[in-house]
């Protein structure tokens, strides 16, 4: 039987050494992904990661496929009209005013409790994974840690890496949870950090599952309010809560997308 993996910081400990040590330097190769990870455990510790999630940490590989796909960002680059075309636009808002229409008191429960309304919601879903029908092939354990340990967005993936460790140690991933190649999770792809802090147990089930629609979509819906998502007012740009959809993406053209299908799916302008 293979023994146990075990922790990489809990190891230094067992062996008598310092957890303080000298910071292993993050890297654009493979090469010290090992030597990091050592490292890392240290801060992961001091996080309140446990167990489970350092297991976690020692089984991370080096995720190439996210690296090239990080080096090859372009479709925020496009105009409006171009990004929309691309994203499919016109099939998310078809799709979605049916969506709508299927699940209304689903939808109208969320404005009510979230004040957010559907047709953001269900344009950010399909935006992210065609309404769930793709929502990555990426380990999305590996895929954060590696984009920790890569020095061109080391600080900020960071509070996301430990996020998913502690999302591991809550049983809400596991080291075989898929997502897209930033590590991103779910129905409408949080990054493990966000999806730690405003997780939503729709369901009631005693457990946030952003792989279950009901959970994401509150989630979601929590994201956007806890950002400052006013009830009621509008969100085209210009008017109060489209600052707010900055939060959920940076790119200016996915924040107008977001605003037009969502008001299309509405059928109004809000």
């Amino acid at each position: 039987m293979r023994p146990a993996l075990r922790p990489l910081a809990l190891c230094l400990t067992f062996l008598g050494l310092p957890l303080a040590a000298k910071a292993a330097p993050c890297g654009n190769t493979s090469a010290g992904f090992e030597a990091w990870k050592a490292d890392f455990a240290r801060t992961a510790v001091r996080a309140g990661v446990k167990q489970a999630g350092l297991n976690a940490l020692a089984q991370t590989r080096y995720a190439s496929g996210t690296i090239a796909a990080d080096r090859n960002q372009k479709s925020f680059k496009y105009t409006l009209d171009k990004f929309m075309q691309i994203r499919g636009s016109a099939t998310i808002v078809a799709q979605g005013k049916k969506r709508k229409a299927r699940n209304a008191e689903f939808f109208a429960a969320l404005e009510r409790t979230y004040g957010v309304p559907a047709g953001v919601l269900i344009a950010i879903h399909g935006m992210e994974t065609a309404f769930g029908s793709f929502m990555g092939d990426s380990q999305v354990v590996s895929s954060i840690v590696t984009l920790t340990y890569d020095c061109r967005r080391s600080e900020f993936f960071e509070p996301h890496a430990l996020g998913a460790l502690k999302l591991v140690d809550q049983g809400a991933i596991t080291m075989g949870t898929q997502g897209a190649k930033h590590g991103e999770l779910g129905h409408t792809q949080f990054l493990p950090g966000n999806a730690l802090a405003y997780g939503q147990d729709w369901n009631n089930d005693g457990r946030v599952d952003f792989y279950d629609m009901g959970d994401a979509l509150a989630s979601t819906a929590n994201f956007l309010r806890q950002k400052g998502w006013k009830p009621g007012r509008g969100y085209q740009e210009g008017e109060p809560n489209f600052k707010i959809l900055k939060e959920w993406n940076a790119a200016t053209v996915y924040q107008q997308s977001l605003a037009i299908m969502g008001r299309q799916i509405d059928g109004a302008a809000k």
